[in-house]
């Protein structure tokens, strides 16, 4: 199943959970402040844009922002919210769409350059970003860390997530680094019934991830556990990276 294929009508109906989950002000704040100062006062250019949670309060701060977005349904979602003039979106891959003029700040937030299943698609992901930006301009990645150590060995899943109506489990292929998340909800009404949904990912190492930098003229000029600036460590769960061209 490709991306565009990932993001149907279904999830992006399904996908905005406002003021709640991934949308609480918790999460959208710090990251919208974060981003904000990172982009120095000039235009910003959010890689998978989707429905518009961090570049529609990004842009009420006022940040110039414009997106590249693969799914038609996630990017109707956002054009409820923002027209073309107030957020300009380009339809195609992050991997290889160019979206017009420079910036001073590309960005992928909630694991997104994950969905992005080759070690090479990731790699032209870094360098498109480059691409769009000026001398000294940086690019900014969110990104799970890959929590191997829950693997037991001869196991190839576990569950991240259980609560009422709801279990996420994930499948592993260590050698080829994909996960496949899955999300079964329940309908306490219908017992037998169960909705399944799925999303394949290739994890990142940190330290790949810098080399995939280097290859695309960056350097890491910044590496935190999270948006509100907390020191990276062994046991953080996930990174907020920052990688810069040189001036």
């Amino acid at each position: 199943m490709g991306e565009d294929e990932l993001w149907d009508d279904d999830i992006a109906a399904r996908y905005d959970t406002p003021g709640e989950g991934m949308f609480a002000p918790a999460e959208v704040d710090p990251a919208v402040a974060r981003l904000a100062s990172l982009a120095g006062g000039g235009r910003a250019l959010e890689f998978a844009i989707g429905t518009g949670r961090i570049a529609v309060p990004l842009r009420a701060v006022g940040v110039p922002v414009s997106g590249i977005e693969l799914s038609g349904p996630m990017l109707a979602r956002l054009r409820a919210k923002a027209d073309e003039a107030a957020i300009p979106v380009v339809a195609g891959d992050m991997a290889h769409a160019t979206a017009p003029g420079e910036y001073t700040l590309v960005y992928l937030v909630f694991n997104t350059i994950s969905n992005l299943l080759t070690q090479a698609e990731q790699v032209a992901c870094f360098r498109n970003a480059a691409r769009h930006l000026v001398p000294g301009g940086r690019f900014v990645v969110e990104l799970e860390v890959p929590d191997l150590r829950r693997l037991p060995p001869t196991q190839s899943a576990v569950v991240f997530g259980s609560e009422p109506g709801y279990l996420g489990l994930d499948t592993f292929d260590v050698l080829n680094q994909r996960i496949v998340s899955h999300h079964f909800t329940f309908d306490f009404g219908a017992a037998r019934q169960a909705r399944l949904t799925r999303s394949p990912h290739r994890y990142i190492w940190p330290a790949e991830m810098d080399l995939m930098g280097q290859i695309a003229g960056f350097t890491l000029e910044s590496r935190h556990a999270d948006w509100s600036g907390t020191e990276f460590t062994g046991d953080s769960a996930k990174h907020v990276s920052v990688y810069r061209l040189p001036l």
